[in-house]
């Protein structure tokens, strides 16, 4: 179960609506909220000099403030709160808040236009995403939303949840982490499997039409016999297969499907890229209109029965 989650802010209008999907879940999941505000103080400056003690104190004031009108908006709606200030490095500090509160969910607000470029303070999601011990909710707003206070306040909701698989196991242990919270959302599932043709050495002449054929149905069978495994957790799920750019394939099913969330596997020692064609999981995060869980570390509680299998056997081409 997800219990506890940390929301980092910096109180901008791209971090509100992150503030609102992580005071949305931990409400209908129950869960405790820990909000982070990390007062940027590069480690070269210091501390000793009167203009930097009054810059951070500075900085220190206003979170605190803020952090006193989050936490009461968050209170009104039922949820136990717990707020933290730092300095630092952004994207340290909340890695460290994270493995001390042993968060279950870290949420942190991006910024549309430049997607990851520029979170909290300069590219602080994209590292905590790396170090973060446990998966990363990132909350994408437009500039036009930012400037408008009706969409950020528009209710969250998670009916649909698409769930990129390539059957390696960082895409399994991704599923798994969906399934924990497809079942707290009461949410339907949507696998989807890319066939990228350069990766399955496929092309588009009449000559190669049967083997295309072959591949699809056994990805076809490998993709419903991982569905069935989800029969025991009585949540809807479907299965979709697509062929093309898998980046590009991913961010039109969530549009089109529609879908309100999308949750897939990273790698943690080259960061954000993906098994299957370079940077998959960075562009999706850059790109997604929805909200993405990146799953470099799944986290599971005490007790918890895995339903997905850590590998899969494999597929036969022809």
């Amino acid at each position: 179960m997800i219990k506890r989650i940390l929301l980092a802010t910096d109180f901008s209008r791209w971090a509100r609506r992150a503030e609102d999907y992580a005071c949305a879940l931990a409400c209908s999941w129950k869960a405790s909220l820990t909000v982070l505000s990390v007062a940027e103080f590069p480690p070269g400056l210091n501390p000793d000099y009167s203009v930097n003690q009054l810059y951070l104190g500075d900085l220190l004031t206003r979170a605190s403030s803020q952090l006193v009108d989050l936490k009461s908006r968050a209170e009104r709606r039922g949820i136990p709160v717990t707020t933290r200030v730092a300095t630092g490095i952004p994207s340290e500090e909340v890695i460290t808040v994270a493995k001390a509160e042993d968060s279950d969910l870290l949420v942190v607000g991006t910024r549309g236009k430049t997607g990851l470029a520029h979170v909290l303070l300069g590219s602080t999601a994209e590292r905590v995403i790396r170090g973060a011990p446990c998966p990363v909710l990132t909350v994408r707003t437009e500039q036009a939303d930012a400037e408008d206070d009706g969409v950020l306040s528009r209710p969250v909701t998670l009916e649909r949840i698409l769930v990129p698989v390539d059957f390696s196991a960082c895409s399994l242990d991704a599923l798994e982490y969906a399934v924990v919270v497809a079942q707290q959302a009461k949410a339907s599932l949507m696998l989807l499997h890319v066939l990228e043709p350069v990766s399955y050495g496929l092309d588009f002449t009449i000559g190669h039409s049967r083997t295309r054929e072959l591949v699809r149905e056994n990805w076809t069978i490998r993709l419903e016999d991982l569905a069935s495994s989800l029969k025991v957790t009585d949540i809807p799920v479907e299965v979709r297969l697509r062929g093309g750019l898998p980046a590009d394939s991913i961010l039109d099913s969530a549009q089109t499907l529609p879908c309100d969330l999308i949750v897939m596997g990273t790698h943690g020692r080259r960061g954000i890229s993906h098994a299957i064609s370079g940077s998959v999981a960075e562009a999706v995060l850059r790109k997604a209109l929805c909200p993405v869980i990146a799953v470099r570390s799944s986290k599971f509680g005490p007790g918890h029965r895995r339903v997905i299998p850590t590998e899969m056997s494999p597929v036969t081409h022809t």
